[in-house]
Formats: C-alpha cells, structure tokens, sequence
C-alpha cells in the first residue's frame, strides 16, 4: 500500500518551476533601483502585505538605498484556500500615511482585490501617493479596474502559482523559487 504525498509534494510533483531564485534576486535588484530613483530620496512608507511579501519584501527593502519607515498590513482573500473571497483584516497600519508617499508591497498581482482594498484604505488614511511593487503579475484579463503596479518584477502565467512567498494550502512560502501548477 503506497502512503499518499503531502499537499505540498503532491503539487511540487505537478508543478513546473517558472523562475529559479537566481533570477527573482536579479529582478529584485533592479525593483529597487528603479523604486529609488522614482523616490528621489524621499522617505516612504514600506508597507507589506503580509504573508506572502514576507520573502519579496525584505529582498526588496535591502534593494533600496533610500532611507525606510516600515510598516505591515495583514489583508486576506484566500486563508489556505486556491480560491479567493471576501477581504479579510488581521492588521491595518500603524504607521502615519498622510501627506505620505506609501510603497504598498505585495508578492503577486492577481485579481488585484486585496491590493485595490489596501490602496484605497492607504489614500483614506490620507497618503499623498500610493505606488504598488510586486514581485509577480499574472497575465489575464480578470484585474480590477484601476489597479497595476508602478514595480512589477515578473509575468506569469494564468495558473496557480506558489513559492518564494506564494502558498499552496499555507505550505511553500519558503520554496526558494516560483512554481506553477502544470495545465490538467
């Protein structure tokens, strides 16, 4: 009798690896090249969307040459699931954000609902201006209207995704490189 694989081996068994963490560092670099050059020595707000940003984030932030205050927001559609729903809270930011220039950091663009939910709440809370950094953007047309990264490091395709950040059923974040699972 054959013991059946963990979620995490069953899917790292169906999964073909997009980008090796060789070339996310490299693209991660460049990020923040680019993000202070736009800052022009302004001190922003560096605000990750937790969980998944975790592993991007601090890449990013040693990327940047520009001095940092750092804050976090805990936002949530999908809790463990492949699917999202509605937008769940675990943590608002601390930080003061009006007049502000906040770098909303996130690890992947999907839909795009949480990160519309997070710069909308930054731009009530009074922020000058919000710029979105994300490691990946999938490629489809489902994006909310009005949302796009002013930073994006990678394209992916229109499957699930986990790895350096991304779940599979809460498990993988700390793949060191970016999965997608094959087409059935």
């Amino acid at each position: 009798m054959t013991t059946p694989l963990p979620p995490l081996a069953q899917a790292l068994a169906h999964a073909e690896v997009l980008f090796e963490r060789d070339e996310l560092e490299t693209v991660i670099a460049d990020l923040g090249r680019r993000i202070d050059a736009t800052l022009e020595g302004e001190r922003a707000v560096f605000l990750t969307v937790m969980n998944g940003a975790l592993m991007f984030a601090g890449q990013l932030a040693l990327s940047i040459r520009t001095d940092l205050e750092f804050d976090y927001v805990h936002a949530t559609r999908y809790r463990g699931a492949t699917a999202g729903s509605d937008l769940c809270w675990l943590r608002e930011p601390q930080a003061a954000l009006a007049g502000r220039t906040v770098l909303l950091v996130d690890d992947i663009l999907d839909e795009g609902h949480t990160l519309k939910a997070v710069r909308d709440d930054c731009m009530k809370r009074g922020a000058r201006r919000v710029l979105i950094a994300s490691l990946c953007r999938k490629l489809h047309d489902r994006c909310v209207a009005g949302i796009a990264p002013d930073f994006n490091g990678v394209e992916l395709p229109d499957r699930y995704v986990f790895g350096y950040g991304m779940d599979y059923h809460e498990q993988g974040r700390n793949l060191p490189a970016i999965y997608a699972l094959k087409p059935e």
